[in-house]
This record gives structure tokens, C-alpha cells and sequence, in this order.
């Protein structure tokens, strides 16, 4: 039994210096991969797609679509949205079914370190992580890095290969719309495709943009 402790606290020791040293190295520096661009490649017996660039060569409508889409409160919370959790438990408790308060800093944490998929010890290692990068990032890196690695179509991962594969063009000349197309398709971005939306992708798109422009000046302020 006492080898079997030690031989966990190794394991522990060994992934909290994995954890701390990806947000340092990753507050600079590129991330080569994910967890989820290795299992799609597996799973597509080829190499996904994917070319990180700067926030700067991205189309301002893109991040706006994502903060509209994804996390209203992306620019006021330290990492998690407490009011968004309060409100997923309110909605549980009066129609039984429970639904994500993911913020944008825990969706960078779970796809750099984490595995895809719900369970509870996921969750549980995803909260920290999410307050542990909003304290060592700025949140303009972490909106980057988010943009470079979200999954946005089979095997296409950032905005620089969705925007090439969907629109054919580059990520700073999207316009509005196609920005929120991409927004759009994230929940689901195998089934959905930004280039040829069904209905239901179409309306989501709409909410989408009447979202962007009831943002104010403090919901996008640390996107400097």
C-alpha cells in the first residue's frame, strides 16, 4: 500500500510540474498540439490541420462572436463565471437537466491539458486550471490561444484553417457574418459546416450577431 501512495504522489508531483509548466511555457509560446488534435489525427489516420497565428491577424468580428457565443462575461471573470454556474444550477433544479457554464478560460484549460468528454474528475481539474490561467495569462493571450486550438470543422483546428477551408480567405478578412458562422459551429463542429449552414446553424447565427452588438466597451475591454 505505501508503494502504491508513493507511486501516486510521484504521479501528482509529476502532472502538477506538466500543468505548470505548460502555462508558462504556453503564455509564450505556440502549443505544438492538443489532447484532441492527436485522437482526431488517430482517428483520421492523417494529421488535422492546424496553423496558430497572432490575435492581430484575426478579424475583430471573430472574437467578438465567440465572446458573444461562448462567454458573454469572458473580459469580467477571473476564470469561472459564477453567475453563469448559479443560473446552470437554477435551470437544473427547475427542468432537471443540466447545462455548461464553461467559461472561454476553461475551454483553453481542458483542450491544453485536459481530455475531451464530460465526468466529474475532469470538471474537478478543469475549475483550477481555468483560475490558475486567468491568473498567469492575460486575457487577450488566452482569447488567442483559444482561437488557435477550438476545433472549427473536421480535422481544421483555429481560425487561420477554418477561415481558409470555409470561406477561402484569411482569418483578418472575415466579415461579420462568417465570423459568427464560425461562433456558430463550435458546439458541434463535425456536424455543422460554417460554409454550407443548415436552419438551425443560420438562426444560431443570427442570435449570434444581435449578441455582438449588444456588447458594451467592458465586455470587450482586455481584448485591447
Amino acid at each position: 500500500m505505501t508503494r502504491i501512495f508513493r507511486l501516486l504522489k510521484i504521479c501528482a508531483a509529476l502532472l502538477l510540474a506538466f500543468w505548470g509548466g505548460g502555462l508558462l511555457l504556453f503564455r509564450f509560446v505556440d502549443p505544438p498540439a492538443t489532447p484532441l488534435m492527436l485522437i482526431r489525427s488517430i482517428e483520421r489516420g492523417a494529421l488535422v490541420r492546424y496553423r496558430p497565428v497572432g490575435l492581430a491577424e484575426v478579424a475583430a468580428g471573430l472574437p467578438r462572436a465567440v465572446i458573444a457565443s461562448e462567454d458573454a462575461r469572458f473580459c469580467l471573470h477571473h476564470g469561472i463565471d459564477l453567475g453563469a454556474v448559479q443560473d446552470a444550477l437554477e435551470d437544473y433544479e427547475e427542468t432537471g437537466r443540466l447545462r455548461g457554464a464553461s467559461t472561454i478560460s476553461m475551454q483553453v484549460a481542458r483542450n491544453l491539458f485536459l481530455w475531451p468528454g464530460g465526468g466529474f474528475v475532469r470538471k474537478a481539474l478543469e475549475a483550477p486550471l481555468a483560475l490558475a490561467l486567468d491568473a498567469a495569462w492575460p486575457k487577450r493571450r488566452i482569447m488567442e490561444v483559444y482561437l488557435n486550438i477550438a476545433e472549427m470543422g473536421p480535422g481544421l483546428f483555429g481560425a487561420a484553417v477554418a477561415a481558409d477551408d470555409h470561406f477561402d480567405r484569411a482569418p483578418g478578412r472575415l466579415t461579420d457574418m462568417q465570423a459568427a458562422r464560425l461562433a456558430a459551429i463550435l458546439p458541434s463542429p463535425n456536424r455543422w459546416n460554417a460554409a454550407a449552414p443548415t436552419a438551425y446553424v443560420e438562426r444560431r447565427t443570427a442570435t449570434i450577431r444581435a449578441r455582438m452588438g449588444q456588447l458594451g466597451p467592458a465586455q470587450l475591454a482586455c481584448l485591447g
